[in-house]
């Protein structure tokens, strides 16, 4: 499995952005796909993650702000970041979770700042 992300930049406090994952190779093993971040001296968290029937689950410090969505026909997830604040500063990692091993893709970073 390889993934690419796309769509981190830099947006100013309160604003929005869209992240998109899509994935290429044995997709056909993929069960959950989700999005990690890492901040600067700080360690990997999860942001939010969505199993392939749809069933999401979110980090407490972006419930309500963040939405995770998932394109099986299209093999890609999103994240759409709204209300973002400086503390979502980080790089956006995408991962999918198959029955044997977990695939991480090369992240997008993204910068909250005025």
């Amino acid at each position: 499995v390889q993934l690419q992300a796309s769509g981190g930049g830099l947006v100013q406090p309160g604003g929005s952005l869209k992240l998109s994952c899509a994935a290429s190779g044995s997709i056909f093993s993929i069960d959950i796909m989700g999005w990690y971040r890492q901040a600067p001296g700080k360690q990997r968290e999860l942001v939010a993650g969505i199993t392939f029937s749809g069933r999401t689950n979110y980090a407490d410090s972006v419930k309500g702000r963040f939405t995770i969505s998932r394109d099986n026909a299209k093999n890609t997830v999103y994240l759409q970041m709204n209300t973002l604040k400086p503390d979502d500063t980080a790089v956006y990692l995408c991962l999918a979770v198959t029955s044997t091993a977990n695939y991480w893709g090369p992240g997008t970073l993204v910068t909250v700042s005025s």
